[in-house]
């Protein structure tokens, strides 16, 4: 089985490699530098030497007698000891030697390159000779006339040089040691550290973790969001970012310059933990859980998840008219089964006229109420809606007014949708009717719905409950207001939703809202809605 290789290890190792490699290779460049540096040395202490012995009155003198080599050899032997160089040889201008450090060299011809010398220049080389490779020079020696009478040659050996060059390799091997060392404790340190933070998972599973966190980031149905315990955004998924219409590249900023509305940014930089709280955001109504990242007793942040329940919340809008719809007809067919009863006992009893009066009369008051509504609404919807709650409030001892300003024209889906004006107009009318009910007798509600002359909708509910509080004027259309008490609204999660649904359609429609204070004491709504040539559901206001 094939040992796993953590992605520190790996680094780590490479490091090494690479470190090793520069080291060496810097090494290597110190040597040759220092071996040129050593032949440059060598080179110099010859060209000083030879050019200072070439002009010497006592070398001249020697060149000019009969026998030179008799002056020139002790004399060459002298300086070579004195200097530490490996040969100083006299010669004629045709290479007889007249000095060697080997005697029995002396009076052979000199071996290398001189004609340049002899044309009054100098030479510079390095050449094998007699006493091995060496690097040399040759001068000219010059009588007083300033013609070339012999010439000079000083030399050092490559051994002598590498013998240098060896004196001086310890402390680059003692340097580069230290080096490679010294990087090398680096490169642990910082692979334990590496290996810390990436909890020693090896390249190949740091690739499937990223790959199979930005697939699940990617197709989750649910928005996504971390939150540092700074404020700061660390992450936030595609769905999550749609549904608060955040900017591109919105990680790693504070959560308040990304123009998340309240009161969901208090929620995201709170760290409190929240378990399926509905929040109205914009024109959506979200599911928001939030939770601690906790890891070894240290927190790290918050994760929260939202869950886009705006169709949802809309359809049990329009469940709650139904069932309140259903629960008018059957209050509506246990009146009527009542009544039928009373009107069969008074026929038996012998009192036909006052049966067809008792009959007729509740007839024409149930009847005169939906004629005007299906005369005055246009929108079926709506007349069916004000009729079940005309029923309801009936049921409940209230008296429900559709006043006669009621003029709805037909309403043009673009400009107004029948699921908007269901959610509007129930959810006024619910709060009038609960607010009635806390009220003192007489409990009243009376409705408007008009339909103006440039196309604006007008809805006006008022109540006889005990209204309310200017204190209280800015937050009636937060979620979690509302004048019930909690086990009346609490129910499933959903206290105060109902004004904040009424705020999330007037956003939707540029329309405003007005709270007044009524004639017997209760609150006034008035909304205007403002046709739109398009729906505003897509996006967030």
């Amino acid at each position: 089985m094939r040992t796993r290789l953590s992605l520190a290890r790996q680094l780590f190792l490479l490091q090494l490699v690479v470190i090793a490699l520069l080291v060496g290779s810097g090494a290597l460049l110190v040597v040759g530098e220092a071996r040129r540096d050593t032949q440059a040395d060598a080179e110099h202490r010859a060209t000083t030497l030879a050019t200072a012995l070439a002009e010497l009155p006592e070398v001249r003198a020697a060149f000019a007698e009969d026998d030179p080599g008799v002056t020139l050899q002790p004399m060459a032997e002298s300086v070579r000891r004195a200097t530490g160089t490996d040969f100083i040889v006299f010669m004629a201008t045709d290479r007889t030697r007249y000095s060697h450090p080997n005697p029995d060299r002396v009076g052979e011809r000199f071996l290398g390159t001189i004609e340049p010398a002899l044309a009054g220049g100098r030479v510079v080389e390095t050449y094998k000779g007699t006493l091995g490779p060496s690097a040399r020079v040759v001068v000219p020696v010059r009588a007083d006339g300033g013609r070339v009478r012999g010439l000079l040659a000083v030399g050092i050996l490559q051994e002598q040089i590498g013998a240098e060059l060896r004196r001086r390799l310890p402390p680059v091997a003692g340097v580069s040691a230290a080096a490679l060392v010294a990087a090398a404790a680096g490169s642990w340190l910082i692979s334990r550290r590496l290996r810390r933070q990436t909890l020693g998972l090896g390249a190949a599973e740091i690739t499937r973790l990223y790959e199979s966190h930005d697939a699940v980031l990617r197709n989750v149905h649910e928005g996504l969001l971390i939150v540092d315990p700074r404020g700061r955004l660390t992450l936030a998924n595609h769905e999550g970012r749609r549904l608060l219409a955040l900017p591109e590249h919105p990680e790693d900023r504070p959560v308040a310059e990304l123009g998340v509305g309240e009161p969901l940014a208090g929620m995201l930089t709170s760290g409190e933990p929240v378990r399926d709280r509905l929040c109205v955001y914009g024109d959506r109504v979200l599911v928001v859980n939030q939770e601690r990242i906790v890891r070894y007793g240290r927190t790290l942040g918050t994760v929260t998840t939202l869950r886009d329940h705006t169709d949802i919340e809309a359809l049990a809008g329009e469940l709650d008219s139904v069932r309140g719809f259903a629960e008018a007809l059957r209050s509506q067919a246990h009146e009527s089964a009542n009544r039928l009863h009373t009107v069969v006992t008074m026929i038996e009893l012998g009192n036909p006229e006052r049966a067809v009066e008792f009959a007729t009369v509740e007839l024409a008051s149930a009847q005169q109420l939906a004629d005007r509504l299906t005369d005055e609404v246009e929108e079926p919807a709506l007349a069916a809606l004000l009729l079940g709650k005309a029923a309801q409030a009936a049921e409940k001892g209230i008296e429900l007014t559709v006043t006669e300003e009621t003029a709805v024209t037909a309403v043009d889906e673009p400009a107004f949708a029948a699921r908007d004006l269901v959610t509007l107009v129930g959810n006024l009318v619910d709060n009038a009717i609960d607010a009635a009910l806390a009220g003192e007798p007489p409990r009243r509600v009376s409705v408007t719905a008009r339909t103006e002359p440039d196309g604006t909708l007008l809805v006006r509910v008022g109540d006889s409950g005990r209204g309310v509080d200017s204190a209280h004027l800015e937050a009636i259309f937060d979620r979690g207001w509302s004048t019930k008490r909690p086990a009346e609204s609490d129910r499933g999660g959903g206290r105060g939703l109902g004004l904040a649904l009424v705020r999330q359609v007037i956003n939707r429609y540029d329309g405003e809202v007005a709270v007044t204070s009524g004639e017997d004491g209760g609150a006034v709504f008035t909304v205007r809605l403002r046709p739109r040539a398009h729906d505003k559901r897509g996006g967030v206001p």
